[in-house]
């Protein structure tokens, strides 16, 4: 598959994972049919959208090319109309999410990348696109961001964009800047989930007696 094309299909297949993800999160607080859908496009687009703003990558592709609306309304019909199989899954929203999230930070530091940005700022902007429709989502239903809380989400998408500036680096070739950082930020993500792993966290003492 051709460079281009293959950074198509990522940014494509992401949208529609992630419009998953923003469309289970907005049935579970009963939204009604536009609330889901849209909540499914400011999940599956957000980031990108910062992202090509970032870069004045004007207007954003989000915006501009149809399929990622189609994308997104499309991942918010499927899982409306499999929402039973989707809510049986032990963790339907973050698995989603992992899947876009791996997808969207190789996807925005390639573009990054081949628009000739350094490595500093395509590993930022790669990063950015994977996080930032998840911080919109749940900015939006009033929430704490997933990105955060104590959960390993946002180093997961660092070690997958740094993975593929590594590759651009050594020249690895498409499939050796696409796969490693796919594969590490799913997994590590997925891992994360699977076995409870978190970041550090310092809470508040609690208050002694008298106090």
């Amino acid at each position: 598959m051709p460079e281009h094309a293959l950074f198509e299909f990522l940014d494509l297949a992401g949208i529609f994972v992630f419009a998953i993800s923003g469309a289970a999160a907005a049935r579970e607080r009963d939204l009604d049919l536009f609330g889901i859908v849209a909540l499914a496009f400011v999940t599956a687009c957000g980031g990108g959208i910062v992202r090509d703003l970032c870069l004045g990558a004007l207007p954003p592709v989000g915006l501009a090319d149809w399929r990622y609306l189609a994308c997104a309304t499309l991942g918010a019909l499927a899982t409306l109309g499999a929402y039973g199989w989707v809510r049986r899954l032990r963790y339907p929203v973050l698995l989603f999410d992992a899947v876009g999230m791996a997808m969207f930070a190789v996807a925005g530091t390639q573009k990054a990348l081949g628009l000739g940005r350094n490595a500093e700022t395509a590993v930022l902007l790669g990063m950015m696109t994977a996080v930032g429709g998840g911080i919109l989502r749940d900015m939006l239903l009033s929430r704490v961001a997933v990105v955060l809380e104590r959960e390993i989400y946002a180093s997961a998408a660092l070690l997958g964009s740094l993975l593929v500036v590594l590759g651009d680096h050594f020249h690895w070739g498409p499939a050796g800047t696409t796969w490693p950082g796919l594969v590490a930020c799913f997994g590590l993500r997925y891992l994360s989930l699977r076995y409870g792993w978190n970041m550090p966290r310092f809470g508040r003492r609690e208050m002694g007696p008298g106090n």
